[in-house]
């Protein structure tokens, strides 16, 4: 088992998970963030941490294409370690449905 990040981080990317995790295997986009699912070791801390319910099990129903799209971009996002503060509209995205729509496929700063 490893954790995902789902579709209610898009735009919302409240880093959070980054403070805790353990092993640093968050890695950043432009709009969201994606777990490594070969660096986690399954520990769920950054659950708790996460306000908009985006992180999951990968054993729950349906996010396959979540698990896939985590493994696929943490391998070409750069890692990010330091939390840094959301965007300026993520108050205003936090809940919306069918964000997948609105994700972008470019790369964040990292640290």
């Amino acid at each position: 088992m490893t954790f995902v990040v789902n579709e209610s981080c898009i735009r919302c990317k409240i880093m959070d998970c980054v403070d805790v995790c353990p092993v640093d295997c968050f890695y950043e986009g432009e709009n969201m963030l994606v777990i490594h699912p070969d660096e986690c070791i399954d520990c769920g801390v950054c659950v708790p941490e996460c306000p908009v319910d985006a992180i999951k099990p990968d054993t729950e129903p349906g996010l396959e294409k979540w698990l896939s799209l985590n493994a696929e971009y943490a391998k070409i996002w750069p890692n990010i370690m330091v939390k840094k503060a959301p965007p300026p509209d993520s108050k205003e995205w936090e809940g919306k449905p069918d964000k997948l729509q609105y994700f972008s496929p470019n790369p964040g700063a990292g640290d």
